[in-house]
């Protein structure tokens, strides 16, 4: 019975913690070059921190990467993260044992060079008002648009509807040759 109430509250105190996390938007700069990493849910104020972090480290670098270990999360916020990367000429990568899923995939797009050692799933956003097809039209018409960044990105714009195909909740997990077409690899 002790077990039982233990085991349950910790599941409990996981489940919170899970959450409630934030990214963790880190920097750091060692022997020329400069290292981004971005783990946990991407939430709005995750740009500024990454803005924050790269104006702390100005300078020239003789490589920028980011290192991706994320559960995703806004992805008006992880497009806005990913055009400073890009504009900053951040490479990208998930490492062995990293998990990039829904909304990092726009990170991970970003990279002006980009290597996946870890995992990239796919999932579908949740439209505020439902699923049904007119909230999802009326989600469409947000100030924002996937394919047209993937496209800026040099990913296959075709990316962008493959996540609205996902099934709510549920992840579709990348293959290498998923990678390669939609030019992720």
């Amino acid at each position: 019975m002790i077990a039982q109430r233990l085991r349950l509250a910790l599941t409990g105190t996981a489940l919170f913690t899970a959450l409630t996390a934030h990214a963790q938007v880190e920097i750091e700069a060692n022997a020329g070059m400069l290292a981004a990493k971005v783990s946990a849910e991407i939430v709005p104020g995750d740009y500024e921190k990454l803005l924050q972090g790269l104006r702390t480290n100005p300078g020239k670098y003789t490589r920028k990467i980011v290192l991706l270990d994320s559960i995703g999360g806004s992805a008006p916020e992880a497009i806005r993260m990913g055009r400073l990367l890009r504009e900053t000429g951040f490479e990208a990568l998930v490492p062995s044992g990293g998990m990039c899923e829904g909304s990092c995939i726009y990170l991970l797009a970003a990279g002006s060079k980009r290597t996946v050692n870890g995992h990239v799933a796919l999932r579908r956003p949740p439209f505020p008002a439902g699923d049904s097809a007119l909230a999802q039209s009326v989600h469409g018409s947000q100030p924002f648009s996937p394919a047209k960044y993937f496209r800026d990105m040099g990913v296959d714009a075709s990316l962008a509807e493959a996540i609205y195909q996902v099934a709510p909740g549920r992840l579709r997990l990348l293959s290498k040759d998923d990678l390669r077409r939609y030019r992720l690899k």
